[in-house]
């Protein structure tokens, strides 16, 4: 996708063979673009937020098993040594089913191969993973535009409003993304479209990362805070909302961004249709019931006792600053997903098709899913 007016991805190996990606903690105040070395860079990528979104994640970290078996000395045991760095990897984010589907797949190689022969083959596995992650998100674009298309049939030329949380767009995946990818397949057709932007507390990745995409793209967008989304549904000032997912059970239950459940609720209580969309990667079909198996990650307090943002002085020079918004005695509690039930869910948007959010139709999409029924 576009950043001032020139193609990116989000994570890459450059012709020196070295992986850069797009810091996004910098954004949208700086544009900076990070080289990842050792496990331990991408491992601190992948906890500090450098790189996010379930699939992004994912990617990063066959990627990254990739640089740890560049950077084997010789000198210890070969599957002792990988099996350590791949569970510092795997630690690192607990929610997004992403981060082992992708470990899982490299594990089959560096497990079976020599050091030697393992290199070249982990390299394209991580190749691999990054296009296989590009091709479902474009063809989440693809079934989603449907969607979109049908509410603008209905509409005649008025735009389609549509209400997103957080960031699952390109920036949360190797490109295209899976909430944005229909709005951007939509936008791209000639489709009127218009995205509500909700902040997304307490690390704004919707008011820095969604706002800054779409911005660079120039589809028309709105930034609200977190609270007003419930309003505007009441006020059919929505027409549809699509989210992205970090896990998603065969039954259809759905963790994402914090958050989600409340806007799922209000969308339910005034008849907004709620799509989910995500890349079969993002599936756990070992989980049956969420609310009760999903694990959440908590992360540090601060993240909601302080905030971030930039300013201009007086000579029109940019600043970054981080402000503490609560007494000083006020401790935060930082629960970093939640979980809707299928039950609050019209659709799941993915790479195979639009399915109802249950158990029988997921099989039906996902047959390879039976072996974890009882």
């Amino acid at each position: 996708m576009r950043i001032q007016n020139k193609e990116y991805i989000t994570i890459w190996l450059t012709a020196d063979d070295e992986l850069q990606i797009i810091d996004q903690t910098k954004l949208p105040a700086e544009f900076e673009i990070v080289t990842l070395k050792s496990n331990e860079d991408v491992c601190t990528a992948v906890s500090s937020m450098q790189v996010r979104g379930a699939g992004l994640i994912g990617v990063t970290a066959g990627y990254g098993v990739y640089l740890i078996a560049k950077n084997f000395s010789g000198q210890n045991n070969w599957l002792a040594y990988m099996q350590e760095e791949c569970n510092k990897l795997l630690k690192t984010r607990p929610t997004a089913k992403n981060l082992s589907y992708a470990l899982e797949r490299q594990a089959k190689i560096w497990q079976n191969f020599a050091p030697k022969e393992a290199l070249p083959k982990l390299r394209e596995e991580a190749l691999n993973l990054a296009q296989e992650d590009i091709d479902f998100c474009k063809r989440i674009g693809e079934h989603g535009k449907k969607l979109i298309e049908e509410i603008a049939k209905k509409k005649k030329g008025q735009p389609v409003n549509i209400l997103t949380h957080c960031n699952a767009g390109w920036l949360a995946f190797t490109d295209y993304g899976s909430a944005l990818s229909p709005v951007y397949t939509a936008f791209n057709a000639g489709i009127a479209v218009h995205v509500y932007v909700d902040e997304t507390r307490p690390r704004n990745q919707g008011a820095s990362l969604t706002a800054f995409e779409l911005a660079e793209h120039n589809v028309p967008h709105t930034l609200i805070s977190d609270n007003v989304g419930g309003h505007l549904m009441q006020h059919k000032m929505i027409d549809m909302v699509i989210v992205g997912a970090d896990r998603v059970t065969r039954n259809g239950d759905v963790a994402n961004k914090i958050g989600t459940y409340l806007k799922a609720l209000a969308a339910h209580a005034d008849h907004i249709p709620f799509y989910v969309a995500l890349p079969s990667s993002t599936f756990d079909f070992s989980l049956f019931d969420g609310v009760k198996e999903i694990e959440i990650e908590e992360r540090n307090a601060r993240e909601t006792e302080y905030i971030t943002g930039y300013y201009y002085d007086n000579a029109g020079q940019k600043h970054v600053q981080e402000v503490r918004i609560c007494p000083e005695k006020t401790k935060g509690l930082n629960f970093a997903f939640d979980v809707t039930p299928h039950t609050l869910i019209t659709g799941l948007i993915t790479e195979r098709g639009i399915m109802q959010a249950n158990e029988n139709a997921i099989l039906t999409l996902y047959p390879e899913a039976k072996q974890y029924c009882k």
